[in-house]
This record gives structure tokens, C-alpha cells and sequence, in this order.
């Protein structure tokens, strides 16, 4: 099966996704990576306006130890010397509906498309591209906290329930139907980006079974029924989860997204 690719250079899924390239190399025929800094997105400086009105100064440590932090690295990216190992094209992903991906698409000619923390919405006609259509990798029990940062949301609850989903890719945020989903037990003291890091490596097995369970023709769908859509939390929600000694990020946070980048 040959599969395209899409995720972030990001903290929480660098590992999970250099785990999955090794174990499926020979399967990735293309690598789309998205910059959740581009300027069609707002660049970093509006995105931070924007996330600091919406949801206070509390996120703004979370997002930058998991997503700004990668670029300070010098040299070729985690990610970079990935695709170069393995000789699999690095398309830089603007828009992932746009001509520039779609020839990209077309160029690698892959059965599957595979998101793993991507941040751009996949329409119909881009998922069509590929004969099998598409999945995602979302570290989180869908129906439950559907959206971008959902262990935050978790560590929110009064009795925090961790997981792993791979679904469909439908054009709705975490919305299509359940291919395989896993609970994962976690430390009671996980940061929200601990979290996030530890449920994209567990996904990976999971993928590997899903990926086997679509070759084979054996893949069983779930409809995933449909919750409140979880965006980037309010002010209240993070400070309620400072109230309980609970934390999104720490030093130990940023010590591992500064190695995990580095790794080879």
C-alpha cells in the first residue's frame, strides 16, 4: 500500500511519526508538512494575538514549548533528515486543496492518504486523489474532544480518560467514521503535553493494525456519532485546571521537545 503523509513539525507528534517512518518507509511515497506558522494560517505573531485574546496567557507556554520551539533548531529539521533517509519527497503544504498539493498527490500516486497532527481540513475532492481515500491518528477517544488540542480538554475532566482514535478523513474535523480506537492509562500527574506526546506513539501500533486490517479488505467502520466540537479552550476551562495543581507544559516538557527534534 503506498501512503502520503500529512502532518506538522510539532513536539507532540515527533516521535509517533519518526516511529511510523520507520516502521513504513517503504510504504511513504510522499511526506506533506504543514507550518502551523504560515502566513495563509496568520503567521506566528496573529496566530498569538489571536490566542491570547481567545484563550488567555495560560496557552500561550503550551504553544510555543510544542509548536514554536521546533523552528529555533538550526539546520534540516527532524522531519527533513527523515525524508531524506528514506528518500521520500518533502511537499511543503500551504493548502492542502490547492493545485501545488494536488499535482504533488497525483506525482506520488498513493492509495492512502494518512494525517497524523495536521492542522489544515482535507475536502472532498483532495481526498479523492487517492483510491482508498483517507484516515487520521487523532490522540483522543472520539467521539470526545474532537478539535486541536484535546488532552488539554481530557485533563480538563474530573476523572481524565486518555486515547487513541484512527478514523475516516470526512471535510469535518474529526468527524468521520472509527476504524480502531485504544484507551491508554497515563500517569495521574501528565502535563497536557506529555499527554500528547505519549498517545501519538501508542497510535502507532494502532495504525499499523489499521493499515493492515484496509489492505486485507477486513477494516470495520464505526459511525462516530458526533460531540461538541472541543476548539482552544477558554480561559475558565485552563484556569480551572490550574486550580486542581494540574499543568499543560513544564521544564520537563521542553527539555523532551528539544531532544525529540534533535533525535535522528
Amino acid at each position: 500500500m503506498r501512503i502520503a503523509l500529512f502532518t506538522l513539525e510539532a513536539a507532540p507528534s515527533a516521535e509517533g511519526v519518526a516511529r511510523f517512518l520507520r516502521q513504513h518507509a517503504g510504504q511513504v511515497v510522499l511526506i506533506g508538512r504543514s507550518d502551523p506558522f504560515r502566513p495563509g494560517a496568520g503567521g506566528s505573531l496573529q496566530q498569538g494575538w489571536r490566542h491570547l485574546r481567545r484563550s488567555g496567557p495560560r496557552l500561550l507556554p503550551f504553544l510555543w514549548a510544542n509548536y514554536a520551539l521546533p523552528g529555533l533548531r538550526p539546520g534540516p529539521t527532524r522531519l527533513a533528515r527523515l525524508a531524506a533517509a528514506h528518500g521520500i519527497p518533502l511537499h511543503e503544504t500551504r493548502d492542502v486543496n490547492g493545485p501545488e498539493t494536488a499535482a504533488a498527490i497525483r506525482a506520488a500516486r498513493p492509495d492512502l492518504i494518512l494525517s497524523c497532527h495536521f492542522d489544515q481540513i482535507f475536502a472532498a475532492g483532495t481526498l479523492a486523489l487517492a483510491p482508498l481515500g483517507g484516515i487520521n491518528l487523532h490522540p483522543a477517544l472520539l467521539p470526545r474532544h474532537r478539535g486541536p488540542v484535546p488532552t488539554i480538554w481530557a485533563l480538563a475532566e474530573a476523572t481524565p480518560r486518555f486515547g487513541v482514535t484512527v478514523h475516516r478523513l470526512v471535510p469535518r474535523i474529526d468527524a468521520g467514521g472509527i476504524l480502531g480506537q485504544r484507551e491508554v492509562a497515563l500517569p495521574a500527574a501528565s502535563t497536557a503535553s506529555a499527554a500528547a506526546r505519549a498517545l501519538h506513539q501508542a497510535g502507532v501500533p494502532l495504525l499499523t493494525e489499521v493499515l493492515a486490517a484496509i489492505a486485507a479488505g477486513t477494516a470495520r467502520e464505526t459511525a462516530a456519532g458526533l460531540l461538541p466540537y472541543c476548539p482552544f479552550p477558554p480561559p475558565a476551562l485552563l484556569r480551572a485546571i490550574a486550580a486542581r495543581g494540574l499543568r499543560l507544559v513544564d521544564a520537563a516538557d521542553l527539555r523532551a521537545a528539544w531532544s525529540s527534534l534533535a533525535a535522528p
